[in-house]
């Protein structure tokens, strides 16, 4: 190894992952072509290709001048070619360029340097390139274009801020709306990169394909997630048979998270093992292990994928939540969302404030920040159904605005939509509400929220037979995410279909995980008064009402919209049976305060 000054050029296409979800094989055609058209004028500039990437190249130059104006070239023959295109075929890449001490091992290089013209490359426009203050400062005086001061950035792993400038060139094709704010939304808050790694064969090699099969279908159900972005099979699969450690794996495609795994067949039997571990610590964040028959083949592969997608999407928001808070006097819209993430998944009242307020200074700081908009809904709702706020006209609408909002800045988001449904079913909007729910699970069919969000319209409108298979499958590949309450939806639905056994089981569940959920120790005294068991009802009642004194069954009721009254009839009944005040309690309430302490 050996350490040399250089200049570096990462590039990557915007909005190449859609591109290739409409025409992989011409997208990729494309690809090679631009590659090719450009590659005489990186060797014209003293340049080398240092390593293709599924979506772009990494280069290095000599000099920071023929760097620079190199990208100045490339991007004018691109913005030619793209001239006469329509907007969603045209082809843009984004540039970052940076200079400084780089190692040199073998063909390609590694080092900070190097780590900031690809972070550098995200905040690039599409056209256009983003450098450093410290390379523009060395090549200003010998370029011919004018750039533009951006201020200064700061980047994910890189302790010091970085200034920079930017320039893209005139009559470069603007990306149709849709695209640019997706665009937009990329560079935002799609800050951990997730790598996975080709699942190892441990069976016979006519077994490969299973294995690569499974992998390629993993990209695939993980890319749909909005939350981070997720590397190409290229990417990932360039490492196949390698003996390669993770950190260094995740050092050279600078991958936040990787994901790696076995597949093993014995007959008619399949085993999959999987982990997701933080490559730069080592540290395992989720293992999990699958067993099943052949069967149907495919049947069985879709299964272990949605599975699999459902767990580790979940644990790695889990584990952006819970990063340590980056030490810096800069507050970033990210930063104040990643925080009030961290209190959320605590779900006690006191965090959940604390993540409204952190919320909203994430939306006032950048009021495009979609996520930020969908979470605050998501804890507007779950306050009132938790018995922690009143559910006022105004909580309602705000709730509803935000979910509005989210969808409007970020159309792709399957949890967005999920929000947007929720808040329409809970204000009795049935036809609105299924049509969201669809909407998610068109989106991301892996995405296990969107699949119990869709029950909870069924449950609204009296299905409960079908929502509770759509809880269940939730509540099973999906159940540590907070921002859904699968075991309290599943008692209602059992309640209603005068299950009670099954209600009281699945309100202990919902206990365990919360044990003063409004909603679930109220379902629990009905269902005990329903099946005639009054001492323990009277008992559930006092912790209802010791937790919840002001709690009235009127009061309760208005913020319950299902569709059919017998529904609403036969929850009534049961908490009056129980013991649950009417209508405003006035003189009972030492008394009930005396059987929650007993």
């Amino acid at each position: 190894m050996e350490r040399r000054l250089a200049a570096i050029v990462c590039a990557d296409v915007a909005g190449y992952s859609r591109m290739m979800g409409s025409d992989e094989a011409g997208t990729h055609a494309a690809f090679k072509a631009h590659r090719s058209a450009i590659h005489p004028i990186i060797l014209n500039h003293g340049g080398r290709v240092v390593k293709n990437t599924g979506d772009g190249f990494l280069l290095e130059f000599a000099s920071i001048v023929g760097a620079t104006e190199a990208a100045i070239a490339m991007q004018t023959l691109m913005a030619e070619r793209n001239h006469h295109l329509p907007a969603d075929r045209a082809m843009q890449f984004r540039l970052g360029i940076h200079m400084g001490d780089v190692i040199a091992d073998e063909d390609e290089v590694f080092g900070d340097d190097v780590n900031i013209a690809v972070r550098l490359e995200s905040v690039a426009s599409p056209g256009g390139f983003a450098i450093s203050a410290k390379a523009y400062k060395e090549a200003s005086k010998h370029l011919s274009v004018p750039l533009v001061d951006a201020g200064n950035h700061r980047f994910k792993n890189i302790k010091d801020a970085v200034g920079v400038w930017t320039w893209t060139p005139e009559g470069a094709p603007a990306l149709a709306p849709e695209l640019r704010e997706a665009s937009a939304l990329s560079q935002q808050y799609r800050t951990a990169i997730v790598g996975v790694l080709p699942f190892a064969n441990l069976s016979d090699a006519q077994d490969e394909y299973f294995s690569d099969g499974l992998t390629e279908d993993l990209i695939h159900a993980l890319s749909l997630q909005s939350f981070y972005r997720v590397l190409s099979r290229n990417s990932t699969f360039a490492f196949k048979g390698r003996n390669t450690s993770t950190r260094l794996i995740a050092r050279e495609i600078d991958a936040t998270y990787l994901i790696q795994g076995s597949v093993r067949r014995a007959g008619a039997k399949i085993r999959v093992t999987a982990e997701l571990i933080a490559p730069e610590t080592g540290e395992q964040l989720w293992t999990g292990r699958y067993d099943r028959d052949i069967g149907d083949f495919f049947a069985m592969q879709d299964e272990i994928t949605t599975n699999l997608s459902a767990a580790i999407a979940t644990e790695i928001v889990r584990a952006e939540a819970s990063a340590p808070a980056r030490l810096s006097t800069d507050v970033t819209a990210w930063d104040r969302f990643l925080k009030g993430l961290s209190h959320y998944y605590r779900q006690t009242k006191e965090d959940l404030t604390a993540a409204v307020d952190l919320f909203r200074e994430a939306i006032r700081v950048d009021p495009k920040l979609s996520i930020a908009h969908a979470y605050l809904a998501t804890i507007q709702i779950q306050s009132i159904q938790f018995g922690w706020v009143k559910g006022t006209r105004e909580m309602w609408a705000e709730a509803m605005n935000l979910a509005e909002t989210s969808v409007r800045l970020d159309p792709r988001s399957s949890f967005a939509f999920s929000i947007l449904s929720w808040a329409h079913a809970m204000e009795g909007h049935y036809e609105a509400a299924m049509d969201a729910a669809k909407r998610a699970v068109a989106l991301n069919p892996y995405d296990m929220g969107a699949r119990g969000v869709l029950g909870i319209c069924h449950f609204v409108i009296g299905e409960h037979r079908e929502a509770i298979e759509l809880f269940s499958m939730a509540a099973q590949r999906d159940n540590s995410d907070p921002r859904y309450q699968w075991a309290a939806l599943n008692a209602f639905s059992h309640y209603l279909l005068r299950q009670y056994d099954a209600t009281l089981s699945w309100a202990r569940e919902q206990l365990y995980i919360n044990p003063n959920h409004m909603q679930a120790l109220a379902i629990r005294a009905a269902a005990l008064a329903q099946l005639g068991r009054t001492t323990e009802a009277s008992e559930a009642t006092g912790v209802l009402m010791g937790n919840y004194p002001t709690l009235n069954v009127d009061r309760h009721l208005r913020n319950f919209h299902w569709k059919r009254p017998e529904d609403l009839a036969h929850y009534r009944e049961g908490l009056l049976k129980a013991g649950v005040p009417l209508g405003k309690l006035t003189l009972v309430q030492s008394d009930v305060k005396r059987v929650a302490e007993s």
